[in-house]
């Protein structure tokens, strides 16, 4: 089968930046190599999922399903819907696992020189910020020199704030962001309550020291990180 697309990785161990990889099968496997796993595109990071991601070709355009990875994928910044078809056009972003992995799509193979960086838009390998260090892709926190290690959750929230920050984070994306495996509730959001938000809150607060993020709660409407 001749090759009809193509995948440009902009960050993914053991990948160099900017690597292509061409399609030019029927059905593309992106995942977590391991001994009984062997993905087509197989990465090392430990927060891909074995079987993350497939890219498929139906008629003339390629289409993308996440395979009910663990920590998700985002198409332009949407997380997207385990098994459902994303239709992917030329210069789409895809994201696995809140940007351990990035992607970038194109029908001309070869034909595209990658002189930007949209990863830098909303994700970081590491955030300096006074005596804080944080390393995303590692999920640990250095605090006055010492190593934390983040929670899935402490990790998804931070994160969450402050690619945000300065404004207001609502309840309603926090839940949807940090409690994406959660069962819907009545009102079809994540069914998490306000004591367990508050509750992990006060973990952050007391785990990694008091005034180490800045969380200001908005009542009834959400949170802000501020570092301004």
């Amino acid at each position: 089968m001749d090759t009809f697309a193509c995948i440009y990785i902009l960050r993914g161990d053991p990948f160099r930046p900017g690597t292509c990889i061409y399609l030019d099968q029927e059905t593309t496997e992106i995942g977590r190599t391991s001994s009984e796993s062997f993905p087509d595109m197989a990465f090392t990071n430990i927060f891909i999922s074995r079987k993350h991601l497939m890219i498929r070709k139906e008629g003339d355009r390629a289409v993308a399903y996440d395979l009910g990875s663990r920590h998700g994928t985002e198409l332009n910044g949407v997380r997207m819907i385990p098994h459902a078809p994303y239709v992917l056009e030329t210069n789409d972003i895809l994201k696995l696992a809140r940007g351990t992995c990035v992607l970038h799509f194109s029908y001309s193979p070869g034909e595209q020189t990658l002189e930007f960086e949209p990863v830098h838009e909303s994700t970081h390998s590491e955030t300096t910020e006074g005596a804080v260090t944080i390393h995303w892709e590692k999920r640990e926190c250095i605090v006055n020199g010492v190593k934390i290690s983040m929670s899935e959750k402490e990790y998804l929230l931070l994160q969450l704030l402050h690619d945000h920050a300065n404004r207001l984070v609502t309840i309603r994306e926090i839940k949807q962001t940090v409690w994406y495996d959660r069962n819907p509730g009545p009102d079809g959001l994540p069914d998490v309550t306000i004591d367990e938000l508050t509750t992990l809150i006060y973990r952050i607060r007391k785990k990694y020291g008091r005034d180490t993020f800045q969380i200001n709660a908005i009542r009834g409407s959400g949170y802000i990180l501020e570092t301004e």
